[in-house]
């Protein structure tokens, strides 16, 4: 689990961790999350933006000597203090563009390069990154949000590429984008006024509904985005 403490990647974690059978959950942030003694979590540092963190922790991964059935990054920025989601394109910003590409499509990439080799090859195995639905070229008719849909559109496009190429090298992995909805978090307070009523999720019940998506997911669907209920978003 990359991206371990934020609102929706702990959520995954305590929920994985919560399930029957379930092997040890690898919490991966830019500081170890605090898990306390929690059983079945072993927490470790990631810095995204840093490809020698990240090739760092799946070596520290790869020494466990184990095959992971889920490598799932929750990573994502949508807005904080030097940046927010554009109302028009006089509001564009080379800095700002840079700065979402890198962390919502140019790390997830980068976890993708040293973390597929560790997905088992001999079962099921999911490599999946947290998208949006805002990503979709064909879903969008509404605009803005410039920086933040452009660089999910190139997530989007990333994992469509790795999953051809992660066809050839193991055939029962797959790798796909999922859209949890607007969820109660940091990332999505500033803009909860306009979600519809029921709309809005717990971190819980987001995850929770995303991981029975992936449970559901076959080696077809592989390269594809799916929102929380199991729809599938086109590209």
């Amino acid at each position: 689990m990359i991206g371990a403490t934020g609102g929706l990647g702990r959520a995954f974690v305590e929920a994985l961790a919560a399930e029957p059978g379930a092997g040890t959950v690898l919490a991966l942030s830019r500081r170890a999350a605090p898990f306390g003694d929690t059983p079945r979590i072993a927490a470790g540092a990631i810095d995204i933006e840093d490809e020698a963190s990240i090739a760092a922790a799946a070596g520290a991964a790869r020494a466990q000597g184990s095959r992971y059935h889920l490598i799932l990054v929750a990573t994502g920025l949508l807005q904080d203090e030097t940046m927010s989601p554009e109302k028009s394109w006089t509001a564009l910003s080379a800095d700002t563009l840079a700065r979402a590409f890198r962390i919502n499509a140019t790390g997830p990439a980068l976890v993708a390069k040293h973390f597929l080799p560790l997905l088992d090859d001999a079962a099921k195995s999911v490599f999946a990154c947290l998208s949006a639905r805002v990503g979709s070229i064909e879903d969008n008719a509404l605009g803005g949000w410039h920086a933040y849909r452009a660089s999910k559109a190139a997530l989007n496009m990333m994992l469509r590429t790795l999953s051809i190429e992660l066809a050839r090298r193991n055939r029962a992995a797959l790798c796909v984008g999922l859209h949890p909805g607007t969820v109660d978090t940091s990332l999505s307070k500033p803009f909860q006024g306009n979600v519809p009523d029921g709309k809005l999720f717990t971190p819980a019940f987001s995850a929770h509904k995303l991981l029975g998506v992936i449970d559901g997911l076959e080696t077809r669907d592989s390269g594809r985005l799916f929102a929380w209920d199991g729809q599938r978003i086109p590209f």
